[in-house]
């Protein structure tokens, strides 16, 4: 029995392994747990709730309006709006847990401003709709050993060719 390859490396919230044929997310290091990895995208019930609250929120901005009460009114609109444009902007990201390389247009590393923000991978993919969904993979922070696993990461993608 040949051993498959993979190298793995530590993201914000999980591991990600990367196959030669696959990359997958785990909540585990050890090869032998991921094998229950299912490749779900359960990021439709969070734009259900996003909607759900907007509607809520545009509903008590109406409530306010009408006992004009103008500066909660541009509150309420304004966070109502706020959720109305997530749900826009994320339609096509994607939670997948599996994702097949041969599915892969593109990768792009976003560096992270120290202190401030994290890097990232964006991995632009095709689902079995051939539709073009898009997946982050947020490395650690800061605090949390974010720079030797980023480069690490950093080395693993460029190594397996996913970036240049």
């Amino acid at each position: 029995m040949i051993e498959e390859m993979y190298k793995s490396f530590e993201t914000k919230t999980e591991f990600c392994h990367v196959f030669t044929d696959k990359i997958v997310f785990s909540r585990d290091i050890n090869k032998n747990n991921i094998s229950r990895v299912v490749a779900s995208n359960n990021i439709k019930r969070v734009l259900i709730i996003y909607g759900l609250i907007s509607i809520f929120l545009f509903y008590k901005s109406y409530a306010v309006f009408i006992a004009q009460d103008y500066v909660f009114f541009v509150f309420f609109i304004s966070l109502g709006l706020y959720f109305v444009y997530g749900i826009l902007t994320s339609r096509n990201s994607s939670t997948t847990s599996l994702i097949y390389r041969n599915s892969i247009k593109e990768v792009v590393f976003v560096k992270a401003k120290p202190y401030l923000t994290r890097a990232y991978f964006e991995v632009y993919f095709t689902d079995e709709n051939s539709t073009t969904k898009k997946r982050l993979i947020m490395l650690p922070g800061s605090f949390s050993n974010g720079k030797s696993e980023t480069e690490k990461a950093l080395k693993i993608f460029k190594e397996e060719g996913l970036i240049s």
